[in-house]
C-alpha cells in the first residue's frame, strides 16, 4: 500500500468519489426508471388512478433510489475522512478534496428532492 506522502494518494482520493457518484447515479436512475415504467404500464392498461396503491416495481424503484442516496452519503463521508489524513504539503495549492464531497452531497440532496411525492392538481 502506498504511503500517504505519495502524491498519487491525492489523485486516488479525487477519483474514488467520482466512481461512487457514478454508482449512486446508476442506482437512482434505475430506481426512477422502475417507478416511471410502472406508472407507464398502469396508464397503458387503463388502470384507475389510485395514488395510494403502489406496485412492487414502484417500491423496488424507491428502494433503489434510497440505496443510491446512501451510497452517495457514505462515499462523501469516507472521502472527507480520508482527505483529512493527507499531508498538506503534498497537495497542490489549487487542488481541493472538498469537490468530491460536494458532488456527493448534491447527489444526496437531488435524490431526496426527487423522491418526495408531489400531489398534482390538474
Amino acid at each position: 500500500m502506498s504511503d500517504s506522502d505519495d502524491p498519487r494518494m491525492f489523485f486516488a482520493v479525487e477519483r474514488t468519489p467520482l466512481a461512487w457518484s457514478r454508482t449512486s447515479m446508476t442506482f437512482m436512475g434505475c430506481g426512477f426508471l422502475m417507478e416511471h415504467f410502472s406508472m407507464f404500464v398502469k396508464m397503458s392498461l387503463g388502470m384507475p388512478d389510485k395514488r395510494l396503491l403502489k406496485s412492487r416495481a414502484s417500491w423496488l424503484g424507491l428502494i433503489f433510489v434510497v440505496c443510491g442516496i446512501l451510497v452517495a452519503l457514505f462515499s462523501s463521508i469516507q472521502c472527507g475522512r480520508f482527505g483529512k489524513t493527507l499531508k498538506v504539503d503534498k497537495i497542490h495549492e489549487n487542488c481541493r478534496t472538498s469537490v468530491g464531497i460536494l458532488s456527493g452531497m448534491l447527489l444526496v440532496a437531488s435524490g431526496v428532492f426527487f423522491s418526495i411525492p408531489v400531489s398534482h392538481a390538474y
